[in-house]
């Protein structure tokens, strides 16, 4: 487990205090910018660090604080007990995500039992999760995260070197790390969950929630497909932009769908077509773009 470094800082001419993080306590909820503050002493002893800011504010001839550091620290975390529900696909904090570091911080050593492992409350995974938490659509004061995408991270030992070896390139790496993975509901299995997903996700939550993945099929969806490509050549012929927009969107709608009663993703065939045409050569003929042949 990450041992805590505590700082005492020094607002010369103003106070003497401890925090665990400058940023968030002194610049960010106090206004003072870094070159106005002063560490004096940091230390991973509570008790130490807690004796000490009283020693120093006392020879500085500030007000002497009435309670020790560790003594507010200690009831804030008790006041602070967050319970932390770990379902199959997520892990669930009952804050929003603007309270969510802080709580984290006040549970420092805190671990938790998922499919996926025994997750633990440390500096490195504080992180991760405010990196990838999300809200909760069904209240704003819940968040969440996702536990296959927080385990498969602290499963790789050095990230920027998987992220150099990664066929697709950087961007494309934390997709990856996210993975694919499917919640169950009574809709017919629709939910895909992956950080560069957002849109598709909403058309199959639209969609599934419709009864499309349990009423409709492949054959429906293809015809579908037709009548919207025909809204499309009309909008060309025509050169009605918005009309050209639309039937593009539909057609994006339409194929989501189909891949998903197909069996598949429309993400998993965007990145299977990307893998063909990122090694295509050729050249542009009369506006048409013409693969070399073998």
């Amino acid at each position: 487990m990450d041992k805590i470094n505590y700082y005492l800082y020094h607002i010369p001419g103003k106070k003497i205090g401890v925090t665990r993080d400058l940023i968030s306590r002194v610049v960010e909820q106090q206004g003072y910018d870094l070159d106005e503050i002063e560490v004096l002493e940091q230390s991973t002893d509570i008790n130490y660090i807690s004796d000490r800011e009283l020693e120093l504010q006392q020879s500085y001839g500030y007000r002497v604080d009435r309670q020790k550091y560790k003594d507010l620290y200690i009831n804030k975390i008790k006041l602070n007990k967050m319970y932390i529900n770990a379902t199959e696909q997520t892990s669930t904090f009952p804050v929003p995500v603007s309270k969510l570091k802080g709580r984290l911080m006040d549970m420092m050593g805190k671990t938790w039992e998922t499919m996926h492992g025994e997750f633990e409350i440390n500096m490195h995974t504080i992180d991760w999760i405010m990196d990838n938490v999300k809200t909760s659509m069904y209240t704003t004061e819940r968040s969440y995260i996702y536990n296959k995408a927080f385990a498969k991270y602290f499963q790789v030992e050095d990230h920027a070197k998987a992220a150099e070896r990664f066929p697709f390139g950087k961007d494309a790496y934390q997709v990856y790390l996210d993975g694919l993975t499917t919640r169950a509901n009574g809709n017919g299995n629709w939910r895909y969950d992956s950080s560069d997903s957002e849109r598709f996700q909403k058309i199959r939550d639209w969609a599934g929630e419709r009864g499309l993945y349990t009423k409709g099929d492949t054959k429906t969806q293809f015809c579908k497909l037709m009548e919207e490509a025909g809204e499309l050549g009309r909008a060309v012929l025509k050169d009605d932009k918005a009309e050209f927009v639309d039937a593009i969107g539909d057609m994006v709608v339409v194929l989501t769908n189909m891949a998903h009663l197909g069996g598949t993703t429309i993400e998993k065939c965007i990145d299977e077509a990307y893998k063909v045409i990122s090694k295509r050569t050729g050249k542009m003929v009369n506006g048409t773009f013409v693969k070399d042949e073998k």
